[in-house]
């Protein structure tokens, strides 16, 4: 299996789907997975999504990275890896981070502040998600944290679409998390053709 930071740096895109449709969240993430988005997180706050888990490790197998989203406890990564999730994506700092870091998952932490960054690597995250990106500034906050933290793996996640994937990526972000400019209504029933057509054009900006 390949390293997930090795991955997410070859990839450069992590999908967050978040329904209210568990049999949609689920054809939702098969869809990505074979329009050549690879790393797919599924948020526990969407219908049913330790169900949706479950049902995409059984069809993807061992060696996919399906990660788990708004961990926000310890037991929220527990139930998520007993699920199947082999990544952790939290909103912030906190338990649901420290559990799946000593069960020796990867973890991309919420992250907003510079204090947050200092508190996060002192943690041991694999990496550092800005969020929410869009509300603090966009591409220049981006660029003003990468000033005292050069070179850290930042995933700016929160209103990203594909012209500001592509200024993130320019910018320095090791990869870019979106969710609904990508995913759109298919987690809620809407159309996967669609949803290939838009992971099309995200592939392309990240390759």
């Amino acid at each position: 299996m390949v390293d997930f930071m090795t991955a997410l740096r070859a990839r450069r895109l992590v999908a967050i789907v978040r329904g209210s449709d568990a049999e949609a969240s689920f054809r939702t993430v098969m869809a990505l997975v074979e329009s050549g988005v690879p790393l797919v997180e599924v948020s526990l706050s969407g219908a049913d999504a330790l169900g949706v888990l479950r049902r995409a490790r059984a069809e993807l197998g061992a060696d996919a990275w399906l990660g788990a989203g708004t961990v926000l406890t310890a037991a929220d990564a527990a139930r998520a890896a007993d699920a199947g999730a082999n990544l952790i994506v939290t909103p912030g700092l906190g338990p649901g981070v420290e559990h799946a870091l000593a069960a020796g998952l990867p973890v991309l932490a919420g992250v907003l502040t510079p204090t947050d960054v200092i508190a996060a690597e002192a943690a041991g995250a694999t990496a550092l998600k800005v969020f929410p990106a869009s509300a603090v500034g966009g591409p220049g906050y981006l660029k003003a944290l990468l000033g005292p933290f050069p070179g850290r793996p930042f995933v700016p996640v929160g209103g990203v679409d594909a012209a500001a994937a592509a200024e993130y990526l320019e910018l320095g972000a090791v990869a870019v998390g979106v969710g609904s400019p990508l995913v759109g209504d298919a987690a809620d029933g809407g159309d996967l053709g669609a949803l290939r057509q838009r992971a099309g054009r995200f592939v392309a900006v990240c390759e």
